[in-house]
């Protein structure tokens, strides 16, 4: 059953691998339209990406407990086919409204789609772009590899402090819990991104991560004995919480604005899943690592506190990335960015005419005045239609 299901999120990841960049790019060219409102676009890149992703952490938590308390613990092979068969259904309904959807007009006149590759200017995208690219991907890398782990076994830490003895229920119950202080982190991290800048915020966030007073990160090494009792439960998913908060208020949020806004439309997309997929890696190498780390530790509270000493020095290390090595994102920064890139092009002898959807946009500008021309018969129709039977009244 196991290897089924690896088999099952191996094929999952190819379509969500497609989708994620796919969606959160669109989601961040539409935030420079004309009608969006100053000083709201990173925050909308945040709502639309971030947020909805730690949604779905918490109601991917709170679903199995839903089924648990319907079917109790005597039906747990019902309650996990259910918990899966029930995340087909926000897929499904995406599928449909992504069928309707064109491609934004800043990508129609910036894309390299027809552009061959003998003509393709890989060396000048890698000569400009490769260091931003690498700091980008590493920082993600660093990120996944804590914030998955952390996530995917907060029910087994929970548990190893309330006991074998306590049900199902209540294991599951406080994993709802610590999953939910996702949100406050998101939504904070995204009301504030527009003022504080997003590599600015990350910096501070991953440094708040690691050394906040006497809770989290360093100090939740030397707090977890006090914590790690029953008594405390409340406690320790409290400071366990503002350990992950602190991490979607800042990485969380604005690995997705800066590696889908550091990039020229040509190649944003590539640019973004690229990252995104190393940062997945990390994720993986995350998960794995996480029960070798710990069984490093000596037995005892020391073997669950370990992680978070490692967890708070990456933080430190992604910090230092972030700050001296990505440049800052700043309003309208994609259509800057564009024309910079066009400009870098250009002074290196590329030829960027051959950019853009032209074939594809003649079509749509065909076929929205062929639509105009049939209206206009439509209405002239209409118009000799009431006319004759004025006529025929007098």
């Amino acid at each position: 059953m196991l290897a089924a299901l690896s088999a099952y999120r191996f094929l999952i990841g190819i379509g969500i691998g497609a989708e994620y960049p796919a969606g959160a790019v669109a989601a961040a060219e539409n935030t420079e339209d004309p009608g969006i409102k100053s000083g709201t676009q990173h925050m909308l890149v945040a709502l639309a990406t971030n947020t909805m992703i730690d949604w779905g952490f918490v109601i991917s938590a709170f679903t199995p407990l839903v089924l648990l308390w319907i079917f109790g613990e005597n039906h747990l092979r019902i309650v996990w086919r259910g918990s899966l068969a029930l995340g087909t259904i926000p897929p499904l309904l995406v599928l449909f409204w992504r069928l309707r959807m064109h491609e934004p007009e800043r990508f129609r006149k910036e894309s390299m789609k027809h552009v061959g590759w003998k003509d393709y200017p890989v060396w000048l995208i890698v000569k400009r772009y490769w260091l931003r690219f690498a700091a980008i991907s590493l920082v993600w890398f660093i990120y996944d590899f804590i914030a998955y782990p952390f996530g995917i076994y907060s029910s087994t830490i929970t548990t190893t402090i309330i006991g074998d003895s306590a049900p199902l229920t209540t294991s599951l119950g406080w994993n709802v819990v610590i999953n939910l202080f996702y949100m406050p982190g998101c939504i904070i991290g995204a009301v504030l991104v527009d003022r504080v800048k997003p590599r600015m915020l990350m910096t501070i966030s991953l440094l708040l991560q690691a050394v906040f007073g006497k809770g989290t990160g360093f100090a939740m090494s030397g707090a977890y004995t006090y914590f790690a009792t029953p008594a405390h439960i409340a406690g320790f998913t409290i400071m366990y919480g503002l350990f992950l908060s602190f991490g979607e208020m800042g990485p969380g949020n604005c690995t997705m604005i800066l590696a889908s806004k550091s990039s020229p439309t040509a190649f944003r997309g590539v640019f973004y899943g690229g990252a995104a997929a190393i940062g997945k890696i990390g994720a993986l190498a995350g998960t794995w690592a996480f029960p070798a780390i710990i069984d490093r530790f000596p037995a005892g509270p020391k073997q669950d506190s370990g992680p978070f000493w490692i967890g708070s020095g990456l933080a430190v290390l992604s910090a230092l990335i972030t700050f001296f090595f990505i440049p800052e994102v700043s309003e309208d920064h994609m259509t800057n960015e564009d024309s910079k890139f066009r400009e870098y092009l250009t002074a290196n002898g590329f030829d960027v005419s051959l950019m853009g959807l032209k074939y594809e946009g003649m079509i749509e500008s065909h076929i929205a005045k062929d639509k105009a021309e049939v209206e206009e018969v439509v209405r002239d129709a209409s118009s000799e239609e009431n006319d004759k039977k004025g006529t025929e009244t007098v």
